[in-house]
């Protein structure tokens, strides 16, 4: 079973697209809501080497991607 976390807001767009891939490929994952979390937002901050942008997410390996394209998620996925 994979351990992914994703580190975004409900409203943000490229947000939306990540979890339209988790859940069009079938995959579990935990999002965690950076809106109403300054802990939330600054690992996502800390995992991005200190850039504000989102979705981070985090994948088993302790590999990141922020702000991927679907085909980028799409790919990663492949190789998990």
């Amino acid at each position: 079973m994979t351990n992914i976390k994703m580190y975004g807001t409900p409203t943000c767009k490229d947000c939306v697209i990540a979890k339209q891939v988790f859940q069009d490929l079938g995959t579990n994952y935990e999002f965690i809501d950076i809106s109403y979390s300054q802990e939330a937002t600054e690992k996502a901050i800390e995992l991005n080497n200190g850039v504000r942008r989102i979705p981070v997410i985090l994948f088993d390996d302790k590999s990141i991607l922020v702000e991927p394209t679907a085909e980028e998620l799409k790919a990663k996925m492949a190789l998990q």
